[in-house]
């Protein structure tokens, strides 16, 4: 049994223990790896290809806790800054500074927040039961879709159909994505438990 109001320890601190520096380092350098590989491969599905980026955004921030999970997000924003095709569409659509504050770039600052927030409530048992995972996953896509919503309609003008471009397109799959990590994080909790 978990209270939601406790922070509690998280699905990595869990699965490695050791709280050192090299720990987090690893951890942040994989998550900013799954992140990259993450935007590059999709799903054909209509009207938009399915990535799995949101989901690993999410999952990361619930995983590793609102600090790494946090760290992790900024150091995968901090490669693309610095010029790495780290992002959806990079080389091709641009690279750097440039991409980021194209239209796309509120939901790359909304990977940041919400990845922290999820990570919060995760600290706080959220991943531990079906439906507080499904709240969390609601609250972390609001988040992505506020700060890029909000940043789309600022670069490309408000009489644009900016929701049709911005979100309409990804809500099958975010509802897909969010199925999954409803199976996925109490199963994993599930099974951490029985190792103890």
């Amino acid at each position: 049994m978990y209270s939601p109001a406790i922070s509690q320890t998280t699905l990595a601190d869990n699965l490695w223990k050791n709280q050192s520096l090299i720990r987090h380092i690893f951890l942040a350098l994989a998550g900013s790896a799954i992140l990259t590989l993450s935007a590059k491969f999709t799903v054909p599905m209509l009207p938009v290809p399915l990535s799995m980026q949101t989901f690993a955004v999410l999952v990361i921030g619930m995983v590793y806790g609102w600090k790494l999970g946090g760290a992790t997000v900024l150091l995968y924003l901090l490669e693309g800054a610095v010029n790495l095709p780290v992002f959806a569409g990079t080389p091709e659509k641009g690279i750097g500074i440039a991409y980021m504050t194209g239209p796309t770039g509120g939901y790359l600052f909304g990977f940041l927040i919400a990845a922290m927030v999820c990570g919060w409530l995760a600290e706080r048992g959220w991943d531990r039961k079906v439906m507080t995972t499904l709240l969390a996953m609601l609250i972390g896509n609001a988040i992505i879709y506020l700060f890029g919503i909000g940043w789309l309609g600022t670069v490309l003008g408000w009489d644009k159909p900016i929701l049709s471009y911005g979100l309409y397109p990804f809500l099958i799959g975010d509802g897909i994505k969010i199925a999954l990590a409803m199976c996925a994080l109490p199963f994993a909790w599930k099974w951490v438990n029985s190792k103890k």
